[in-house]
């Protein structure tokens, strides 16, 4: 059965249908050759039926499994026009028919596929190789999945880490960016948490295993990735749609021609005439078009079918760090207590934060590098979800919680609440300060929600980050964002994207790998930047430039490409229709038919071509001069949910 298979898996690749296309072409130049050098007929009919026999068999198996599958596309009456053709001896005609078809096919599949595969670039991050410390301290090379819960573990200088674990000995840092989609290194020390898949740093760390490598973060993530991809939603094309009516109308028009006149040939020409060729080849080169255009605005439309489905969107799903926000808080004010400085709290804190991962860590230690502060090596680090950072360092026992961990008596001696993000620094179990923060949405944000509202249809705007959910709360009220999902892991997001899905075509904007199967199960997916190239795989749509105006842009070409593509379908098959009703009623022979569909076709395909013409600016939105926006609305009171 598999032999059999594939045997026949050659008959469906990609190339299939351009080797077809040059396969006829190069018959019908023999026939010519030989009708016009040697004169000798019956050569020409043998090289043209031996052509279309050929040609025909990948193309009539293509057909026969789709009918099989149900689905009755426009395709059904291209190869009724070559079986009639060929009981009629009208060669020539079905050798034209052949090449319209496999033409449009060829150009069609040159615009859909895509550069490479989500699971590829996976499986390029996925470590294979653990080195593994025995009983002896010797260190050997094992594979991944051979590694159980509590071995050690030796993590070499910028290796990928294996499994989750511990870290027993060492100092260093690593990036777990793929997984936070926070752009910055997380400080390891004994005692902190690493990940699966993340980029180990300078120094060498040994690692506890705590998880076996199929329990592992990044496998859950492979996983997700993996049943994402296989359920996601696949959309028709265009011409099929149309097709649904215009294919039994053809069929229907050309039977009466034949029943009423008595003339086979006039159930060939309606039929031939008939062949939706705009649709085959119109429409895939306005795709074309839409690609290269998107390509000069710096915007790589990976998956074609974006372009289709972005102007049915209502829903627009949309991650925090890097999309919305610069990713950068910014520490704003270090309030003392207690007999501590300002600098004493900065430091110890700043020293702490080297070993977290929480977004606000790098905002404390730019802080203290902003004024040089000496940062000193902490020990017994811990870091539980929700409990805070704790450490102790030149002999003090450190603390960084927030206002909602302390004691009442405590939380009685800090300062009153303010907008924002804000820490608390316990020192010994004292209150030693509070630090406040802000994470500034980019300049552009909140006018751009406004524009896809108002400009392109988006009814609802969805917050989905895995950010700590008073994080989330507090950016999507200072936004206008009515609905927010906090403290959210990839596989949460999935299953979130999945139900929004259900009640409605969705769009995902993301930037970090946290976001690709969230992407993936979205109706449609656009990567902001290029950050991540697993998340660029998941994208329909990568913006090469970190900017909410290039979504704005696409959105636009998809717009632009669907006109035309529409205006080339439906013109091309009204003049079809036009031509069907002079065969029905024998003004036009099957030879004529095929000349004047040929005719339709390249009027067809010169208005998809207007795709690449210059136009005026293709977006609307502008974004705010710097520094506008003083008189802002009041935000919207959001609705959070927490993890």
């Amino acid at each position: 059965m598999d032999k059999a298979s594939n045997s026949f898996r050659w008959l469906q690749g990609p190339a299939v249908h351009g080797a077809v296309s040059i396969f006829i072409s190069a018959g019908m130049l023999a026939a010519l050759a030989a009708r016009f050098l040697f004169h000798h007929q019956q050569a020409v009919n043998l090289i043209l039926l031996s052509a279309i026999v050929v040609s025909s068999i990948p193309l009539c198996i293509e057909l026969g499994r789709e009918i099989l599958k149900g689905n009755f596309s426009v395709d059904i009456l291209a190869v009724l026009s070559i079986i009639t053709s060929l009981v009629l001896h009208q060669y020539w005609v079905a050798a034209i028919v052949i090449l319209m078809l496999s033409g449009g096919k060829a150009l069609e599949e040159y615009a859909t596929r895509r550069a490479s595969s989500v699971l590829g670039a996976l499986a390029k991050r996925m470590p294979q190789i653990a080195h593994r410390i025995g009983s002896d301290g010797s260190i050997s090379d094992v594979p991944t999945q051979s590694i159980s819960v509590g071995d050690l573990v030796t993590l070499y200088p910028h290796e990928l880490c294996p499994v989750d674990g511990v870290v027993r000995q060492g100092l260093g840092s690593m990036d777990e960016s793929y997984l936070t989609g926070e752009p910055f290194l997380i400080s390891k020390a004994p005692g902190t948490t690493v990940l699966s898949g993340a980029i180990n740093g300078n120094a060498a760390l040994t690692i506890e295993a705590t998880r076996l490598a199929s329990d592992s973060r990044y496998a859950k993530i492979v996983e997700v990735l993996h049943a994402s991809e296989e359920d996601r939603p696949q959309i028709r094309r265009l011409g099929d749609r149309i097709g649904t009516w215009y294919t039994p109308l053809a069929i229907a028009v050309a039977l009466a021609s034949w029943i009423f006149s008595g003339q086979s040939e006039r159930f060939l020409a309606v039929l031939v005439i008939a062949t939706p060729c705009p649709l085959l080849i119109a429409i895939p080169v306005a795709i074309i078009g839409a690609i290269s255009v998107g390509a000069r605005y710096g915007i790589i439309i990976k998956d074609p079918s974006i372009l289709e489905k972005l102007d049915s969107c209502r829903t627009l799903i949309v991650d925090k760090t890097g999309t919305l926000t610069n990713g950068k808080p910014s520490l704003t004010e270090v309030f003392c207590l207690g007999s501590w400085s300002r600098e004493s709290v900065l430091k110890l804190a700043a020293s702490m934060e080297r070993y977290s991962k929480h977004p606000l860590a790098s905002a404390v230690m730019q802080a203290a590098t902003d004024e040089d502060m000496p940062l000193v090596n902490a020990g017994d680090v811990s870091e539980s979800p929700g409990e805070g950072l704790i450490g102790h360092l030149e002999g003090h026992k450190l603390t960084l919680t927030g206002r909602g961990k302390l004691l009442p008596s405590l939380v009685a001696q800090l300062p009153p609440a303010k907008p924002g993000l804000e820490c608390v620094v316990l020192i010994d179990d004292q209150l030693a300060g509070l630090m406040r923060f802000q994470d500034q949405p980019r300049q552009e944000t909140k006018s751009f929600l406004r524009h896809l509202g108002s400009r392109h249809k988006i009814d609802e705007v969805i917050l989905l980050s895995g950010d700590r959910p008073a994080e989330v709360s507090l950016f999507a009220a200072g936004v206008g964002i009515s609905h927010a999902y906090g403290g959210k892991s990839p596989e949460q997001k999935v299953e979130i994207v999945r139900e929004l899905t259900a009640k409605g075509p969705t769009l995902y904007l993301g930037d970090g790998i946290n976001d690709a199967p969230a992407m993936l199960t979205a109706t449609a997916g656009v990567a902001l930047g290029v950050n991540s190239d697993i998340t660029s795989e998941a994208a329909g749509a990568v913006l090469l430039q970190s900017s909410l105006a290039s979504v704005d842009e696409l959105i636009h070409i998809g717009n632009r490409m669907r006109r035309i593509a529409l205006t080339s379908a439906v013109g091309g098959m009204s003049l079809s229709l036009i031509g069907m009703g002079a065969a029905a009623v024998g003004f036009l022979t099957p030879i004529q038919g095929a000349i004047l569909q040929e005719i339709i076709d390249l009027a067809a395909i010169l208005n998809s071509l207007r795709m690449i013409l210059p136009v005026g600016p293709l977006s609307d939105f502008r974004a705010p001069a710097v520094g506008a926006g003083k008189h802002r609305p009041q935000p919207v009171e959001p609705t959070v949910i927490h993890a």
